[in-house]
């Protein structure tokens, strides 16, 4: 069996482009980002792209791990599809957060995000157990950026 260079590269490239959109819509981010209130635990602003390169990265793995998996192609294109769906989601919190300020709308949507990929880590995890498990730093990343957010919505209602 030949392995899917071609397949794995669209994969990441989809992923990665999509935090490269969101860099696009959001300029100036890291200064944005400086001049918010910083709860307690708050990353200095340098962590941010380091750690979204590296869960942009995981994701377009994890779904080439689906793409690619001995499973049902019915169960394999739902859970891209779901895959997609939150990459939207994720594409446009960055744009209510830093282009909209919009703190507490942001909030919400990415309570919205965080179901999506919970169910996603679910779907994949059925599919291949390393898929899913590729996700798990994304839903832990998210859960800790719901506490940022939600804290800095509130510091400015």
């Amino acid at each position: 069996m030949k392995f899917q260079w071609k397949a794995l590269a669209m994969s990441l490239a989809v992923s990665l482009g999509t935090g490269f959109l969101s860099s696009l819509l959001t300029p100036n981010i890291q200064e944005e980002y400086a001049q918010l209130y910083q709860p307690p635990l708050a990353p200095p602003g340098w962590v941010f792209p380091v750690v979204w390169t590296v869960l942009f990265l995981l994701m377009g793995l994890a779904a080439f791990v689906v793409y690619d998996a001995n499973a049902p192609m019915e169960e394999k294109k739902q859970a891209l599809i779901l895959y997609g769906v939150q990459l939207l989601f994720n594409l446009g919190w960055s744009v209510l957060f830093f282009r909209w300020n919009a703190y507490l709308p942001a909030f919400l949507w990415l309570i919205i995000l965080w179901f999506f990929v919970f169910l996603l880590v679910k779907k994949f995890g059925a599919i291949d157990e390393l898929a899913g498990n590729l996700m798990i730093p994304y839903l832990l990343w998210l859960t800790f950026a719901a506490y940022l957010n939600l804290s800095i919505a509130l510091y400015y209602l």
